[in-house]
This record gives C-alpha cells, structure tokens and sequence, in this order.
C-alpha cells in the first residue's frame, strides 16, 4: 500500500472536483505520458489499454471506465475508488479521499493498494515502487494545483500551469510541519 496526503486551502467539494475528473481527455495531472506507456504495455499483453476515456468529463458513477480504470465506488465531494482493468500480476485499486479540515481547508488523500498474487506479484509491486514514488507524488500535487485553482474561482481549468500555484501545494517531506502547509506523507 502506498498512502499519501496533502493539505489545501479550498473546501472540499473544491478539492473533489479535479478528482472527479480525473482520466480521459483531463488525464491524470502528472506524466500523463507514462500512462500512455503503460497503457500500450497492457495492449501487448492482451488488456484494456488507456484508450477508453471516460463517458462524462464532468461526472462519473460506479462502473464506469476511467481509461485502464474501473469507478469501484464513488461518495460525491468525499471519495473515489477505482479498480484497475490492466493486466498486472494481481489486485490495484487507487482510492482519493478528500475530508475537511475546517471550513476552507481540505485533506486530499491518495492511497495505491495492491493484492499482488505470488512471489512475482511482490517482486513486481517493490520493482516499481520508485517509479509510482514519482508518478502519485507528481498526480497528487498535480490535483492539489487543479483543487486551487477551482478553489480561486476557475472551475474550468483544472490542469495549471506549474508556477500559478505552487506556493499553495508544497511538497515536504516531513510529517510534523505546521498546519496550513501541504504535506505529502507516505504510509
């Protein structure tokens, strides 16, 4: 399990809205073309891919696809469950949940599970620990910026620019900072 947080000033139905539209034509706010390789890698082996999209840019609703994604569960404003459809050696579900923390302070919360099944599944999930290191890290400030950004009144745009609000997503990695900062912690 790969478990991280982030804090942003934006209530939280403002930080749930880049996370529901998430995939698709949004993509997935950070290397969107290391999806497109993974997705390609799942075409080989005789999986989904990445080329589905997503049936709402807006909205989703459990079942629906999210690219290699499958809406497991979906509580608005509050939480996102997705079940991977790619062909991995074992079980994945990315989950976001977004609580309050005061009346215009939110926690996003990103967890990667993974069901490995084996010896292989193991070796597989530990082998691209440093890459998903990189890669939910990077989605999960991506989401923090896009949260502010709705947040500051421009619900349209949801992928920023990285210096528009960088100040207001900061990446640390200690646990024990004062409250306000973004943090990321992992678990």
């Amino acid at each position: 399990m790969d478990s991280r947080t982030i804090t942003v000033d934006v209530p939280a139905a403002d930080a749930f809205t880049p996370i529901r539209r998430i995939g698709g034509k949004t993509g997935w706010y950070y290397g969107d073309w290391l999806w497109q390789i993974r997705g390609f890698m799942d075409l080989l082996v005789g999986g989904v891919g990445i080329r589905r999209g997503r049936r709402d840019p807006e909205h989703v609703e459990a079942g629906d696809s999210l690219d290699c994604w499958r809406v497991e569960s979906i509580e608005q404003d509050c939480r996102l469950r997705l079940s991977a459809e790619m062909k991995l050696p074992g079980r994945a579900w990315l989950e976001f949940e977004v609580t309050p923390n005061g009346p215009s302070s939110s926690i996003i919360r990103q967890t990667a599970i993974f069901d490995p099944l084996g010896l292989f599944g193991l070796s597989y999930w530990y082998a691209i620990y440093p890459l998903h290191e990189a890669v939910f890290g990077g989605m999960l400030r991506g989401i923090a910026r896009a949260a502010q950004v709705v947040g500051n009144g421009n619900p349209a745009s949801t992928n920023p620019p990285e210096s528009r609000t960088a100040d207001s997503a900061k990446d640390l990695s200690e646990p024990n900072q004062p409250p306000g900062d973004a943090r990321v912690v992992d678990a």
